[in-house]
């Protein structure tokens, strides 16, 4: 497809392009552009389907859910009716979808929550852009619902803080693992629960197998944390997440951004928050909160300092015209919006599917900044790729649009190794599905190993891990292989 003259003039007077939204507008330029002869193409001609990215549904999507059938899109965007409705129990999922979903899909979450590591939370904006007739292989209901039947053992080596990042928490509630970044958790409650959740062995309510740790959503538990980043001078860079920003209350977060800003070497901060991908009107609806994260962002330029927002869009599917309205909220504002993806079996591991998720995102004002390798939690085998597939991915992603757009593809190494370039492992094995990492600038003196899930691996290597007495001995060669034996090994 290439436009003539007639189209460009056409979607210009319109301002539209079928069904997508374009940011052009007849003007005088644009007149004087198309009095000029079009030069000769020397691209292949796109079809609709490479401009897909730019289309955000529109229409009343919830309607398709039977109780939902009557809300007015004023009701549907107060998150409000958003909180109130979000999915709690597997009751209430029954009383929401039992007659449309397919037969033994209720009994078959029944029986995944038994061994989930997390509580059921879902909000009615996800919960509405499911595919219904399909939801065994819809990408929302994979991250968020479980169930059994596609439950997959997991790894002998999976924990529920793969991360390691109790063991770098100076006080409850901060984890100071790079030299000049903290990660501040002031809550454990979010909008949503996610299965793949990194914080399994924290975030949410117990679990029938997960006893939590506990992050307190109270100002006077928080002053260890703010004393500790006061007290060292190498800290400039705060991330807010928990649990979520999105939960905290307006003036709890202008607490948390304005005691953070009155430190005088904290330069940066990062609101992170899934709250954009699974209840975007809050940001249209909630202005408290709102114009609380504005004030931050505002107060921040003003002294020379960066508050930005982190969130976790993982699937197009996930997001809508709301989503693309409260965006353009939010860059009206001059909130600068990154986003970080955890690459997903059957959500975001395909080049179709991650290249759409990016264009979609940097369509909208978002930009693309991590895809992290699944980390290693238990409970969530079925959803782990292979470090093998993720090279591959990242190889056929570079490219496809702008640099500054294209994210990083990351291995979170396992034990507190920090964030490692999937590719950067010093030694891999696709048959036994061992990669080994070092982290030098967070501890020389360590290696930390990823363990791809058993059901990737080829024939020969899933036989390898069926003897149990033959674990140590693979992880040895691993290390041995990769020319660091005088490294201790993370495990």
């Amino acid at each position: 497809m290439h436009y003539t003259k007639e189209e460009i003039n056409s979607m210009a007077a319109a301002n539209t392009f079928g069904e997508l939204p374009v940011s052009i507008t007849k003007n005088e330029n644009l007149e004087n552009l198309l009095k000029l002869d079009l030069p000769e193409a020397i691209k292949d001609p796109v079809s609709n389907d490479d401009l897909y990215h730019r289309y955000f549904v529109k229409n009343a999507f919830w309607h398709k859910i039977p109780a939902f059938a009557s809300i007015t899109e004023e009701e549907f965007l107060d998150v409000k009716f958003q909180n109130k409705n979000t999915v709690r129990k597997v009751e209430k999922l029954i009383e929401l979808v039992g007659e449309i979903a397919p037969g033994g899909f209720i009994d078959d979450v029944k029986e995944g929550m038994e061994l989930a590591p997390m509580n059921l939370s879902i909000s009615p904006y996800i919960l509405s852009l499911i595919d219904w007739n399909d939801p065994y292989h819809d990408p929302l209901r994979i991250q968020f619902i479980p169930v059994n039947s596609r439950r997959v053992a997991d790894h002998p080596k999976l924990t529920l803080d793969s991360l390691g990042e109790q063991g770098d928490s100076p006080v409850p509630g901060l984890v100071h693992r790079y030299f000049d970044k903290v990660l501040f958790l002031p809550l454990d409650v979010c909008p949503v629960y996610c299965r793949f959740c990194t914080r399994s062995y924290a975030i949410g309510g117990n679990t029938e197998t997960v006893d939590k740790v506990k992050f307190t959503n109270a100002p006077q538990k928080w002053n260890d944390a703010f004393a500790y980043i006061a007290s060292r001078p190498e800290i400039e860079d705060v991330v807010i997440s928990g649990g979520d920003a999105y939960m905290l209350a307006p003036d709890r977060l202008r607490l948390i951004g304005n005691t953070l800003l009155d430190i005088p070497h904290v330069r940066r901060m990062r609101f992170a928050t899934k709250g954009p991908a699974v209840m975007p009107m809050k940001i249209l609806s909630d202005q408290k909160w709102t114009d609380a994260l504005v004030e931050i962002v505002d107060k921040g330029r003003k002294m020379g300092k960066e508050v930005v927002l982190h969130t976790h869009f993982n699937s197009p599917n996930e997001i809508s015209d709301i989503t693309r309205r409260a965006m353009l909220h939010l860059f009206k504002k001059g909130i600068t919006v990154r986003n970080q993806s955890v690459l997903i079996k059957g959500v975001n591991d395909t080049a179709e599917k991650m290249i759409h998720l990016i264009r979609k995102l940097s369509y909208m004002n978002v930009q693309p900044y991590y895809v992290y390798q699944h980390d290693m939690v238990s409970g969530t085998e079925d959803l782990r790729t292979s470090v093998g597939q993720t090279v591959e991915l990242e190889k056929v992603i570079r490219g496809v649009t702008a640099g500054f757009n294209t994210p990083l593809f990351v291995t979170d190494a396992p034990g507190g190794g920090g964030k490692r370039d999937v590719h950067s492992y010093d030694y891999y094995d696709e048959t036994t599905g061992i990669s080994v990492y070092r982290s030098p600038s967070v501890d020389d003196s360590k290696l930390y190993i990823y363990f791809d899930p058993i059901d990737t691996l080829p024939a020969s290597g899933q036989k390898l891990w069926e003897d149990e007495s033959l674990h140590e001995e693979l992880i040895n060669n691993a290390i041995k292989s990769s020319g660091f034996t005088s490294l201790t090994p993370v495990l």
